[in-house]
C-alpha cells in the first residue's frame, strides 16, 4: 500500500507576458485599438478588461494542469463544463501489484510504501482509515487473483483511490473554478488541491490571478 499527498503539475509552457500580448492584441480588436499596442501596453489593457468585468477576452489562452487526488475530489472537479479532462480509469489500470491512497489533511500519517500488514492495534482515528486502506487494497488484489477484470474490482476500492487527472480550461474557466474551490466554503481537499495551483498562477502569470486572495490563516 502506498500512500500520497495531493500535488499538481502544470502542463503548458507558460510565457506569461506572452500570454497578457496575446489577451490583448484579441481584446484590441472589440474597439479597433491596435495601433495603441506597444512593448508595455499589455499590462494595463488587460488589467482594464478585468476591472470592467469584460472577461471573454481571456477564454483565448488555455492552461492544462495535471492534478494528483483522490477520488472523491476527481468527481468534483469533473463537474466543472467548461474543460477539458482525461483522467485515469479504473476500468482500464490494474492495480494487483499495489493500491496507492491520497491521505486527507485531516488524517496524520507520513507519505510512503506501507506493508499490507501493518499495526493497527491501537483505535486512533488515523488506524481506522489505514485498516480500511489495507482491506480495500487486500480485497480487491485477491478479486483480481481470482480472475475479475479492473472494471469489476474497482468496485471495493474507496474515494481514498489516487487518480491522475489532466484538466484543461481557459484562463477565464480557471478564475471562475479557483474563485470557487479556494474559498472557506469549499471541502478541505479541494482546497488543497487548488490553493497551490492558484498559487502558480500567481507567480507565471502577470495581472490574471492577482485579485484571487487566500489569507494565510484561511489556507487548508
Amino acid at each position: 500500500m502506498i500512500l500520497v499527498r495531493p500535488s499538481h503539475t502544470v502542463l503548458t509552457v507558460i510565457d506569461g507576458e506572452q500570454i497578457l500580448k496575446s489577451i490583448e492584441a484579441a481584446g484590441r480588436v472589440c474597439y479597433k485599438t491596435e495601433a495603441k499596442i506597444t512593448l508595455s501596453s499589455a499590462k494595463a489593457f488587460v488589467q482594464a478588461r478585468l476591472k470592467q468585468g469584460h472577461e471573454s477576452v481571456i477564454e483565448h489562452e488555455n492552461i492544462s494542469v495535471k492534478i494528483i487526488c483522490d477520488r472523491g475530489v476527481a468527481h468534483e472537479i469533473v463537474r466543472h463544463r467548461l474543460c477539458a479532462y482525461s483522467q485515469e480509469s479504473t476500468r482500464y489500470c490494474n492495480y494487483k501489484g499495489g493500491v496507492t491512497f491520497v491521505i486527507p489533511p485531516w488524517v496524520d500519517i507520513e507519505p510512503g510504501e506501507y506493508p499490507s500488514l501493518i499495526d493497527l492495534t491501537s483505535f486512533t482515528s488515523e488506524a481506522a482509515w489505514c485498516s480500511f486502506m489495507v482491506r480495500s487494497e487486500l480485497c480487491y488484489q485477491r478479486l483480481i487473483a481470482d480472475g475479475w477484470f479492473p472494471q469489476q474490482a474497482r468496485s471495493v476500492l474507496p474515494n481514498s483511490l489516487k487518480t491522475e487527472i489532466v484538466m484543461t480550461a481557459n484562463i477565464r474557466e480557471w478564475r471562475h473554478i479557483l474563485r470557487l474551490r479556494t474559498s472557506k466554503a469549499a471541502h478541505p481537499q479541494m482546497r488543497e488541491v487548488m490553493i497551490p495551483i492558484l498559487e502558480d498562477f500567481q507567480h507565471m502569470i502577470p495581472v490574471l490571478f492577482d485579485d484571487l486572495k487566500v489569507k494565510e490563516g484561511d489556507k487548508a
